[in-house]
């Protein structure tokens, strides 16, 4: 069995992500500020993965965003461009 790992934030972190979670524009970032401050206060990131969402998420995309968040800050929470598809002529 995995060991769950801890996830702790500052005030500030905390606040941070709240005021990220009230009003961001883009409702990703709204779920992902959601998810980490779930995540800080001692669920799993299976459990909120599964429950603590929108939508179910695979446990794998939430603790890749909270890895991201310790990386980055709220910068790694963003999404980046995508390749676009190129078509056939």
């Amino acid at each position: 069995m995995a060991v769950p790992r801890t996830f702790s934030l500052t005030d500030v972190a905390q606040a941070e992500l709240r005021q990220l979670r009230a009003r961001a524009p883009q409702p990703y970032l709204r779920e992902r500020a959601t998810a980490l401050l779930v995540l800080a206060a001692g669920q799993s990131a299976r459990h909120v993965a599964l429950h603590g969402l929108y939508r179910p998420r695979r446990p794998e995309t939430v603790s890749a965003w909270r890895d991201r968040y310790l990386a980055d800050g709220v910068a790694g929470l963003r999404q980046h461009p995508r390749r676009k598809r190129r078509l056939p002529p």
